[in-house]
């Protein structure tokens, strides 16, 4: 998949480790936006990030276009080699992240469940859940 986009959902940032350099965003299932799914993006090998703790309409998770990653590039003094690895996570947005390949996953879960992304639990799951990669 080329681009994650999930608009019209409250996604926050949920976790990040910076020993294992991880990041995780999450929606939770809200009655305010109408949703019933929990959906985490997963970051891994994470260099740089520029973040809001909330993007209250969605997120539109895609790599940096050339014009874009040349303005990130100059204003962080990023390295070309950069450019495959930066994932802009806004349509219009300044928000970014350079890492690996964003995994993403959605399913039917509660609020005090584990992450989608609890690397400790058997993958897959022994329930139905959707996930994918950003390419």
């Amino acid at each position: 998949m080329p681009d994650f986009v999930r608009e019209g959902r409250l996604f926050r940032v949920v976790s990040f480790s910076p020993s294992h350099r991880q990041l995780i965003l999450r929606s939770d299932p809200l009655a305010v936006d109408g949703t019933d799914t929990r959906v985490e993006v997963y970051f891994g090998h994470v260099e740089l990030m520029l973040l809001k703790p909330i993007y209250e309409k969605g997120i539109h998770v895609r790599r940096a276009s050339e014009a874009e990653f040349a303005v990130l590039k100059e204003h962080h003094d990023l390295p070309a080699d950069d450019a495959d690895f930066t994932w802009m996570i806004e349509p219009g947005g300044n928000s970014f992240v350079i890492s690996g390949a964003p995994s993403w996953r959605e399913a039917d879960r509660e609020f005090e469940d584990p992450s989608l992304f609890e690397f400790s639990r058997p993958w897959p799951p022994d329930f139905p859940v959707e996930y994918g990669s950003v390419r």
